[in-house]
Formats: C-alpha cells, structure tokens, sequence
C-alpha cells in the first residue's frame, strides 16, 4: 500500500466555502485528470469531488512509497504556486494503509457529514467512471476502488431496515417545516443524487415538485418519478414561477440563479421562498438572497445541523468501522504479496535451479555411473527437495512483506545474491567478495 497517497479536504477542517476553492466542475473532471496526473508524477489518479469534500486518490508511478503531495495538488486544481505553508493549512495527507483507510471510511459514509449517508458511494463510483473515461485508473486505483465501494455495499447490507441519514433529509425536513401546512410547490434545481433522494422524501409528504434542470429531458425523467412538472433552467430563469421552496444541487462554478432572475422570482412568488443551497460553491448568492428578503440555508446550516447527530450515529455504526478494519488486513496482505509476487516466483525457481545444476554436475562427474531410470529419480527428487526448502523462505517473506517496510523486503532479495554470476554460475551466500 506504500504507494498510495490521498490528498483533500472536507467541511472538517476547510469548511465549504474553502472546499469551493478547490472544486472542479463536473463536465471538466475528465479532461483535467490526465494534467493532475502528470503534476503528481504518478501513474494513476483519481479525483473526487462533493458538496462538502475534494480528495485526490493516486498512485505512484514507480512503486516508490507516496509523499506529501499537497503543494502539487494545489498547484494541479489552482494554476498557481501556494504561499508559504499555505498548501499544509488547507489540505490534509494521507499516505499507505492511512491512506486506504480514509478512503474506505469516506466511501462507507463514516467521515461524511451526515454520518451513514449512502449518496458518497454513488459520487465515487463516478468518479471512478471519469478516471476510467480518462485512463488515469489503472490496476492499483481499480483494486482499491472495487474494495471501498464493495466495503460500502457491505456497510448497507448491514444497514438493511435501517434507514440511512442523508443531508438531502434535512433539507426535505426543512421545506416541510417551512410549509407549514400550507400549499406550495418546491422546485428542485439540478438532477443529483442530493435533489433525488430529497425529492423521494417531499414526494412521499405529498408536497407538489417542478424539477429544473439544464437539460430538459433529464428534468422530464425525473418528473415522471415524483409525479411533479418538468422545465428548463434557463427558461425558469427567465420566467420563473410561484414556488414555497427550491433545493438547488445544480453544480457549476457560479450561481445558478443570479441577481436578475431573484428580482423575477420576488415579483411571482405569493411569499418569500426559501433557499436550500447544496451547491459547491453557491448555487445562490447569499448576500444576493439575503438582498431580495429570501431565508437560505447553506450547507454549513446543514452540516451543524448533522453535527448534533454524529455521536448516535458512529455509536450505530460501530460494526462498520470493524469491518473496515477487518477488511484493511486482508487487503494489507493481498497487496503485498502481489508486490513481491513476481521477485517470489524468481526465488522459487532459483531454487529449483540450482538444484538441478548440482545434480547436472553430479550425474556428469562423482554419479556418472547411474543408469538413465536412477539419474530421473535423483532429478525428481532434487526438484522436490528444492522446492521444500523454497517454501520457508517464500513463506517467511510473504509475511515480512505485510509487515515489514518495503525496503527491508528489497534489502533481503538484494543480499541474497542469487543471481547469476558474470562467469555463469551462480552467486551463492557464501560468495562475499569483502
């Protein structure tokens, strides 16, 4: 695992308007990825971006263990060169078996906001699709992704019965309580896993739903799920029409509804809607809502809100957080071993060639007088004898390699010295030149 880094940040430690800094716009990801690649000098990488979290998962391109790479990261999502200790104050570093750990602890909802969420497993399958899409995910990243989502599987099977939190149920929680009982209509601005599943629980209260989008025939779908009306961004923008409430998880890197178009929605709305903003950074303005009299309430409203809850939460969670352990062992040794695998295989076969050379020059010089059926016994059972004796290093340098840092491992195949000779034999232990 020594070759893994993650690099991010997260409402934690930066606070969203901070992560807002950072975030990439979804239709850019893709395109981006081979450039964050090649400034980390890694093979593969990954990034992840979310409404309160952007991590950069990569892999070295040469093996060697991963270092702190928050200044190229930095560099990589900014165009610019960090100030001093700038890079270290905002982000955060995790590299090795740190490094998979968080991963599995994001993807599992341990370390989200609202703990348990289910939403970030959905965000990192794409964001695995993109790496994909960009060929910057290679063996190392798919292992580790197929694990954490598969760890997040596990973490809803555990949770069968159970109802996961979401910050998209504090929103719907918040709408409803703006209702108040009284007729509204809210309009969901974006198609996302966040305004999805916030539409399921308005849908279920019996609240009336418009679903906007920038793409009309995805807003359309969606419609037809919650039973609501379906309209394009740009024409709401232009003529917007009498909501209680709008969710917007909208994306893109300004705001959705500007200035102009609250002025037109202040003039058709019956009373002050209210703004519930998931965007990163904010689909509205908040000194623009604050300006035309309409409440909003920003994701760092709703990750306090959540923040109350979190204790229960990691209580109820407590298998999880086990079985991610669980699972970091097996993946320890896994890992590992197929590091070496290739350098174990060799030593086998060292084994076993030495062994049939000493026999060779047995059988041509003091055993020259073996028939042919006693020379392929004697063969057979060198082959044997050598790979026995084969398997107790091999086994001790299975386990040296969970263990044991990678150097250690390196320091014992070099010291071995059974390689061939420049003369063409082969170098044995006792052949030091000193």
């Amino acid at each position: 695992m020594h070759q893994i880094g993650v690099v991010g940040l997260s409402y934690r430690h930066a606070g969203v308007d901070e992560v807002a800094r950072f975030a990439l716009p979804k239709a850019d990801v893709a395109a981006r990825l081979p450039a964050l690649r090649d400034c980390l000098h890694a093979s593969e990488v990954l990034y992840v971006g979310t409404c309160n979290r952007v991590e950069v998962l990569f892999a070295t391109s040469d093996g060697s263990p991963a270092g702190d790479s928050r200044r190229d990261v930095f560099r990589a999502l900014t165009g610019r060169e960090p100030q001093a200790a700038e890079a270290s104050r905002i982000f955060r570093a995790w590299t090795g078996e740190a490094a998979v750990e968080h991963l599995f602890l994001v993807a599992c909802g341990l370390d989200s906001a609202q703990t348990g969420e289910q939403e970030i497993a959905v965000q990192i399958r794409g964001a695995w699709e993109a790496s994909r899409e960009a060929h910057t995910c290679g063996p190392i990243l798919d292992r580790l992704m197929g694990e954490a989502l598969g760890m997040a599987n596990r973490v809803h099977r555990l949770e069968a019965g159970v109802k996961a939190p979401s910050l998209a149920d504090l929103a719907a929680d918040r709408a409803v309580r703006h209702l108040a009982g009284r007729p509204g209509t809210v309009a969901l601005i974006g198609v996302s896993p966040m305004t999805k599943r916030c539409g399921l629980a308005l849908h279920k209260a019996g609240v009336p739903l418009l679903v906007v989008n920038r793409t009309l025939e995805v807003a359309e779908e969606y419609a037809q799920v919650v039973g609501g009306r379906a309209m394009q961004l740009d024409q709401f923008r232009a003529e917007p029409v009498d909501v209680a409430a709008l969710v917007l998880a909208a994306g893109g890197t300004g705001p959705v509804l500007d200035t102009p178009a609250l002025t037109k929605l202040a003039r058709v709305t019956t009373q002050p809607p209210l703004f519930i903003d998931f965007g990163v950074p904010p689909n509205v303005d908040p000194d623009a809502a604050r300006q035309a009299g309409f409440p909003r309430v920003g994701m760092n409203d709703l990750i306090q809100t959540a923040q109350e809850r979190r204790i229960s939460q990691l209580m109820r969670l407590a298998p999880v957080r086990a079985a991610i352990d669980e699972r970091l062992t097996r993946l320890r040794g896994d890992l590992a071993t197929r590091a070496i695998g290739r350098k174990l295989a060799d030593l086998r076969g060292t084994f076993e060639q030495i062994a049939a050379e000493e026999i060779d020059r047995a059988l041509a010089e003091e055993l020259r007088g073996l028939d042919d059926s006693q020379r392929e016994v004697l063969q057979r059972l060198g082959s044997t004898v050598a790979r026995r004796l084969a398997h107790l290093p091999l086994a001790g340098l299975r386990a040296a390699a969970v263990h044991a840092s990678p150097d250690a491992v390196e320091a014992f195949f070099r010291e071995a010295r059974l390689s061939r000779t420049p003369g063409g034999g082969r170098a044995s232990p006792d052949d030091d030149p000193s």
